[in-house]
C-alpha cells in the first residue's frame, strides 16, 4: 500500500504595507468617520445641538483659524507641551540610565517609583493648583509628572536590550562603566528612548488640553472647549476644539514619527515592522 503524502502549501507572507498604502487606509477610516457623523447629524438621530453634521464641525475648526484668541489659547497649550515635555526628557533620560545601569540604585528606588506611578495626574491637580496656582507652572508639573514615567521605562528597557558582548569588549580593552555607557549602551538604547518620547508626546499633550479642562481656569485649549461647553449651543464649538486637539496629536506623532525613522534607520530595518 503505498502511502501518498501532500505537502501543504506554505502561505503567502503578508507583506508590509508601504507608508502610501498605510495612509490611504487612514484616509479611507477618517472619511467613514466623517459620513457617519455626517449622516447622523443630518437625520437628525441625535439633537443637532448635541451633534452637528461633521461638515459643520470641520468649517467651524476651519473658521477657528481667524480667531486671534482662539490662536493664543492654542499656542499657551503648545506651550505647556512643548516645555513640559522637554522637562520630562531632561529628568526622565537621566534617571532612567541610571535606575538601569546601577542594580544597587534601582533596588532602592523600586518601592518609591512603585508608589509614584500608579497616581494619576488628574489626582493632583487641586494640590497643584494649591501649590502653584493657575497657569503655565501647574499644567507643567502635571504634564513632567506623566510623561516622565514612559521615557524613563523605555530608557531602562533599553538598557536591558545592549548587547552583553559588546559592553564586555569595551570592559576587557580597560574602558570604565560611564565610558561604556556613553559609547555602547546609550547609542543602542536611543530606539527606545525615541519611542518612549513618542509615548510621552501624546500623554503630554492628554495632559496639557485635560488639566485646562478639569481645572476650569487659566488659558488653553481646554480652557476653550470648557468655555464652549457652558454656552447655549454650544457643542460646534466643543467638537471643533476637539477636532484641533486631535489634528495636533496627529501631527506630533507623525512628526516624531518620521524623525524617529530617520534618525534609527538601522533599528528599523532590523525590526522588519513599521513604526
Amino acid at each position: 500500500m503505498t502511502t501518498q503524502t501532500v505537502s501543504p502549501r506554505s502561505p503567502r507572507a503578508a507583506r508590509p504595507l508601504t507608508r502610501t498604502g498605510r495612509w490611504a487606509r487612514g484616509a479611507v477610516g477618517v472619511a467613514a468617520l466623517f459620513a457617519a457623523s455626517e449622516l447622523l447629524g443630518r437625520a437628525e438621530v441625535v439633537d443637532r445641538s448635541y451633534l452637528p453634521p461633521a461638515s459643520e464641525i470641520v468649517t467651524r475648526a476651519v473658521e477657528l483659524v481667524g480667531d486671534t484668541l482662539f490662536l493664543q489659547y492654542l499656542l499657551d497649550t503648545l506651550t505647556a507641551w512643548a516645555v513640559g515635555l522637554g522637562l520630562a526628557i531632561a529628568i526622565a533620560v537621566p534617571l532612567g540610565l541610571l535606575l538601569g545601569s546601577v542594580p544597587a540604585v534601582n533596588t532602592a528606588t523600586r518601592a518609591i517609583v512603585e508608589f509614584l506611578r500608579p497616581i494619576p495626574s488628574v489626582a493632583l491637580i487641586p494640590l497643584a493648583g494649591l501649590l502653584l496656582g493657575s497657569g503655565l507652572n501647574m499644567k507643567v508639573a502635571l504634564i513632567v509628572y506623566a510623561a516622565s514615567w514612559p521615557i524613563l521605562f523605555n530608557t531602562m528597557y533599553g538598557l536591558d536590550e545592549v548587547d552583553p558582548a559588546a559592553k564586555e569588549t569595551l570592559r576587557v580593552f580597560g574602558f570604565g562603566r560611564a565610558e561604556i555607557l556613553l559609547r555602547v549602551s546609550l547609542p543602542s538604547a536611543a530606539p527606545f528612548i525615541a519611542t518612549g518620547i513618542r509615548l510621552a508626546a501624546a500623554i503630554a499633550l492628554i495632559l496639557a488640553v485635560g488639566t485646562e479642562i478639569i481645572a476650569g481656569f487659566g488659558e488653553g485649549l481646554g480652557i476653550f472647549i470648557a468655555q464652549a461647553y457652558s454656552m447655549p449651543d454650544g457643542a460646534r464649538d466643543v467638537l471643533a476644539g476637539t477636532v484641533w486637539a486631535g489634528t495636533l496629536g496627529l501631527a506630533i506623532d507623525a512628526g516624531l514619527g518620521q524623525t524617529q525613522r530617520r534618525m534609527f534607520r538601522w533599528h528599523h530595518a532590523r525590526q522588519g515592522g513599521t513604526t
